[in-house]
Formats: C-alpha cells, sequence, structure tokens
C-alpha cells in the first residue's frame, strides 16, 4: 500500500516544532535579563547598596610656570636714559602641581550587558521517500524413472514420469523518513534603558575630586 505523504506530514506536531524553539529563546532572553540586573547589583552596589567607586590621582597644575625676568633690558641705541624703565630682577618661577584624587563611580565606566534576541528563524526540513517492490520466481522439475523387467521368454518394461511447476510471487513497500531541524538566532547589544540611562547620569554627578594634601 502506497504511503501518502501528506498524511505523514499531517501527523507532525508542527506547534511542538515550532512553539519549542520560540520558548527556548524567551528563556534565554529572561535569563539575559536577569544576569544583567545580577551584573548590576554585585559590581555597581556594594553589601550596604551603596555605589562601588574607583579611585585615581592624578596631578593637577595650581600655579603654571614663570619666566625669569632680566634687569638689564635690551635699550635700542636712539633711546634716553629717563625712557628706561626700572625693572627688577627675577628668577623663574617653576609651576606648582597638587595631586588630586578623584572618585568614580565604577558602573559609569565599565560596559553594561544588554543582550537581545533580535532574530529567531526556525528552518525544517521533512523528506519522505516511499518505494514499492515486487519479485517472482518459478520453479519447474522434470523427473523420470525407467523399470525394465525381463523374464526367460519376453520382458515388459515401464516408464514413470513426474514433473511440477511451481511459482513464487512477493510484494511489499518501504518508507524512508528523514526529519531535519535547523535554528538561527541573533542576539546584539541592545540599547540602554531610559531608566538605567538615568541612574548613570546621577552617578556621573556624583564623581568627586578632591586634594590630597600631597604635593605631586
Amino acid at each position: 500500500m502506497a504511503v501518502n505523504p501528506g498524511a505523514e506530514l499531517s501527523s507532525i506536531n508542527f506547534g511542538a516544532l515550532i512553539g519549542g524553539p520560540l520558548v527556548a529563546v524567551i528563556e534565554a532572553q529572561t535569563l539575559a535579563a536577569k544576569a544583567t540586573a545580577e551584573f548590576i547589583k554585585t559590581v555597581g552596589f556594594d553589601e550596604k547598596n551603596q555605589p562601588v567607586y574607583v579611585e585615581f590621582k592624578y596631578p593637577k597644575e595650581v600655579q603654571p610656570y614663570q619666566p625669569a625676568v632680566d634687569a638689564k633690558p635690551e635699550v635700542p641705541a636712539t633711546a634716553t636714559a629717563a625712557a628706561i624703565p626700572a625693572v627688577a630682577a627675577k628668577d623663574a618661577v617653576l609651576a606648582v602641581y597638587a595631586e588630586m584624587k578623584i572618585e568614580v563611580p565604577l558602573l559609569t565606566i565599565l560596559p553594561i550587558p544588554f543582550i537581545r534576541v533580535e532574530e529567531a528563524t526556525v528552518d525544517f526540513n521533512a523528506k519522505i521517500n516511499s518505494m514499492e517492490t515486487s519479485s517472482t520466481s518459478s520453479e519447474f522439475n522434470i523427473g523420470a524413472n525407467l523399470e525394465v523387467k525381463q523374464g526367460w521368454i519376453s520382458g515388459s518394461a515401464k516408464l514413470n514420469v513426474s514433473c511440477s511447476y511451481q511459482k513464487k510471487s512477493a510484494s511489499g513497500s518501504t518508507v524512508e523518513r528523514t526529519y531535519s531541524m535547523q535554528i538561527h538566532v541573533r542576539a546584539t547589544q541592545d540599547e540602554m534603558p531610559a531608566g538605567m540611562e538615568k541612574l548613570l547620569g546621577i552617578l556621573e554627578g556624583a564623581i568627586k575630586s578632591s586634594p590630597t594634601g600631597n604635593p605631586a
């Protein structure tokens, strides 16, 4: 009996085949959101829910360099003595630096993972091959037996002949089923949520810069 490919395909549960990968994508998106929240909580804040700061030290110029002043400036030959201003000699003054300390919230300088599944493609292929087979075989046998009886005066002969004919036929069908599924998932770094962007703005305003009291 030939196999109907349409009936074979209609027996496949496409709802489970397509819905299963989609549910897996949703679960993966949920896990990614939880990982992002855990990252913000554990990396950006301490046990007391206070922002974690990173401290940097850098030199800041508080007084610029002042070059030296010569007491005997160059005077043009046509100038008179009264026109020459009195200039006091002055040595050069080196620039003065102070060591500054800046504290920056850690979350403002780290890339925060916001992974979003942008696209999911499910490819399902079904291949059904139906083959019908038939075979026929025949067999014909002939057998003969000759019996001769001999006496003193006359003789007699007896011939036995037998034959047989046999025919065998067989038929059947073979069905091959091949199924394959491919799932393509494309994930991207999502844009920062509005709430997180506002939080980072508040943390940026909390950046503190102060002198350490030590010379640079």
